[in-house]
């Protein structure tokens, strides 16, 4: 990676969630009469951005002499994007191929979406909702059925025109999302009012910054029809607090749930709702996960009706149209984990969903030890994993030779596993196992004979700790502001904050662009993103009752304030 500053980096790998431009994309599904939003927001930021463009090739960091390349060489807080590159890479979390924005997802990783998978598929069973698989490509005229929708994803459509050396009479496009492929299918299942709720989920994944935003990640997408909107709108709330339980439960962060301003929400949609993280490192938020209310929208255009059951016999038969949910969950989840734990040494990754919970390391064995010792040392060691693995932990013992015990706790640390257990010669005759917690390298020691029950519980103790020094940070980080001219220097102090506001989108826009980098005057951190502050969402607990008379925050707008709207510069 070239070694500029934080944004020129995160502008070349893409980091605001827009589609990537360059190598890699493809051609749009159609042309636009009009620049459209993400277009919009593409330019804004490009011209927003002070100081050098960025190298067209990324050139790699040339290392400090007699600098330990293995492990990570750049401090987070002075360059998050290579020091995000060097994590998911060293860590083996993930390797690049030649193909820009596709990547391998190693054990380390995949484990945890694993275990995301796990979490969720059993919530949504017991909800009703069912797995299926959908084809993965779709006709042109399908996927212009909603032409609307479709754009805000046009950029990153791609496209197959040929099948083997022959070329395609019609072409194929590899969908970006699934509404066109599967409500062809809803029309011809549901007939009547008994055929509904019809809820389907898919695992699937999707054609940059890894994890964060690439053309192909793994994720779910539910979509659901219902009779009435109250009963879709129970089950929106129902999988966002389903979402955020898989980001604080498993993962150890902290979210905002809340709703989506109509500027925000989703193309189509009747409403959005989300749960929006914060990455401090920089002082961005980070839209975590959506569930939607689609309304009828999407039911009328693919004729998905039934007879009104409320209509009495006798009575002409009314057609009718469900309300349809559509929710999804991405692996860009354990982008926002890595970021938020990390440290200079490496990631630091949660107990629930560490491949490896517990590696043992056996210490203390030098030139002077008897083969006798030795064996005795070592055999203590398997038998220590071997009975934390019966209680259900995921443990490794690493007993290579050739490595000295810091190289081992270097390595181990910079690929976070959350308990080192150190075992050596005074460890063994005093009964105990020297512990070392990755999150915080705090040091102590547990008898040989209480390990099934001393670990778990150190470990239960280092997720909630994790969650709560999470919590606590973002808690911090969000600050209330009630005057125009305290926003950008809040946002500059890499805090997101909540405003009263209109809640309308003209406004929103106007303060997007008042807050930016590029109004004359206006003060910004060298270090902070210099494009302007969006709306996150409505968050659902409002820090107070906005006051009658309470005026918008924007001094341009002049209207009263509807809500406390969460506002910040994001990905």
């Amino acid at each position: 990676m070239a070694s500029e500053g934080v944004e020129s980096k995160m502008a070349e790998l893409n980091m605001d969630g827009t589609a990537a431009t360059g190598a890699g994309t493809t051609a749009s599904a159609t042309p636009t009469d009009k620049p459209k939003k993400q277009d919009k927001e593409r330019k804004n930021q490009q011209s927003s951005q002070k100081g050098p463009k960025p190298a067209k090739q990324p050139q790699v960091k040339k290392p400090v002499a007699n600098q330990d390349t293995k492990q990570i060489t750049v401090s987070k807080s002075e360059d998050l994007a290579e020091w995000y590159q060097q994590v998911i890479l060293k860590a083996e979390l993930l390797e690049f191929t030649d193909v820009p924005g596709c990547y391998i997802y190693l054990p380390r990783s995949y484990h945890i979406w694993e275990l995301i998978r796990d979490f969720f598929d059993l919530r949504i069973k017991a909800m009703g909702v069912e797995n299926s698989y959908f084809p993965l490509f779709i006709s042109e005229a399908n996927l212009q059925r909603e032409k609307d929708h479709v754009e805000g994803f046009a950029a990153e459509v791609a496209w197959v025109t040929e099948g083997g050396k022959t070329k395609l009479d019609k072409k194929l496009a590899v969908r970006p999302t699934s509404e066109t492929a599967m409500y062809s299918y809803y029309a011809k299942k549901i007939r009547s009012h008994r055929d509904l709720p019809l809820k389907l989920n898919q695992w699937e994944f999707k054609h940059a910054v890894p994890f964060l935003r690439s053309r192909e990640f793994l994720w779910q997408e539910g979509h659901t029809a219902h009779l009435t909107e109250a009963e879709g709108g129970k089950e929106v709330l129902e999988i966002l607090d389903h979402y955020a339980a898989i980001y604080e439960d498993l993962l150890a962060v902290p979210v905002v749930k809340g709703r989506k301003t109509v500027n925000e929400q989703f193309p189509g949609a009747h409403y959005t709702t989300t749960i929006e993280g914060f990455i401090p490192a920089v002082g961005r938020g980070i839209q975590a996960a959506t569930s939607h209310c689609l309304g009828q929208h999407f039911a009328k255009m693919f004729e998905i009706k039934i007879e009104d059951p409320t209509q009495k016999e006798g009575e002409k038969k009314d057609k009718v149209f469900p309300w349809q949910n559509s929710w999804g969950f991405t692996t860009r989840s354990i982008g926002v984990m890595i970021m938020i734990h990390g440290d200079d040494k490496g990631v630091v990754i949660p107990p629930r969903v560490s491949n490896v919970q517990v590696i043992v390391v056996v210490v203390g064995i030098t030139a002077k030890t008897t083969e006798e010792d030795k064996n005795t040392l070592l055999d203590k060691g398997a038998e220590i994993k071997k009975t934390l693995k019966s209680a259900g932990l995921r443990v490794e013992l690493d007993d290579r030779e050739g490595y000295s015990p810091g190289f081992k706790f270097a390595e181990w640390e910079l690929k976070g596993v959350p308990l080192r257990l150190e075992l050596g010669p005074k460890d063994l005759e005093k009964s105990v196992v020297a512990t070392a917690r990755r999150d915080t390298g705090a040091k102590g020691s547990i008898p040989l004979a209480s390990l099934t029950s001393d670990v778990p519980k150190l470990l239960d103790i280092i997720q909630a700790d994790m969650l709560k020094k999470a919590s606590d940070e973002f808690a911090a980080h969000r600050k209330i502001v009630r005057e125009w001219k305290a926003f950008v220097p809040t946002l500059n102090d890499k805090n997101v904050i909540l405003v009263p506001h209109c809640a309308g989108g003209e406004c929103e826009d106007q303060i997007k662009e008042d807050s930016a980098g590029t109004v004359p005057g206006q003060e910004v951190d060298a270090k902070a993103p210099s494009m302007g502050a969006k709306s996150l969402c409505i968050p659902a607990e409002q820090p107070e009752d906005i006051k009658e008379g309470q005026k918008c925050i924007n001094p341009k707008c002049g209207k009263d304030a509807a809500h406390w709207v969460l506002f910040g510069r994001s990905y």
